[in-house]
């Protein structure tokens, strides 16, 4: 059996401390966490089909621009061509949801709802 690591024992050895979970946002790192979500979270279901989250059990229509579909499209054809992960744009655009939803603090959500004053 293996031992799991003491990440504290870890820190306190090298003179730190733990601050808490930091995640990849983007770029090199990034790219390869979503990879990794990807291959961690789509299960094909057992009646066949597309494989996805089994957690995703609303389905929601999501308005969006010719350009952003665009994106995701470009960006579910790489992920497909390097990695062999089947997935869809629309996949693709549930997880990075999650992935935002889970990073956006409070106060940078309100922001995103205030009218800023300089823009009048």
């Amino acid at each position: 059996m293996r031992r799991g690591l003491d990440m504290d024992k870890i820190a306190g050895a090298l003179g730190a401390a733990r601050q808490g979970r930091v995640s990849a946002r983007g770029g090199y790192f990034g790219a390869l966490q979503l990879l990794a979500d990807i291959a961690a979270r789509f299960r094909v279901p057992s009646g066949g089909g597309r494989a996805t989250d089994p957690n995703w059990t609303e389905r929601r229509l999501v308005p969006l621009t010719p350009g952003t579909l665009a994106r995701l499209e470009e960006l579910a054809a790489k992920i497909r061509q390097q990695s062999q992960v089947a997935i869809e744009p629309m996949q693709l655009a549930g997880l990075l949801l999650e992935k935002t939803t889970e990073q956006i603090g409070d106060a940078e959500a309100e922001k995103l709802l205030r009218p800023s004053t300089a823009r009048r």
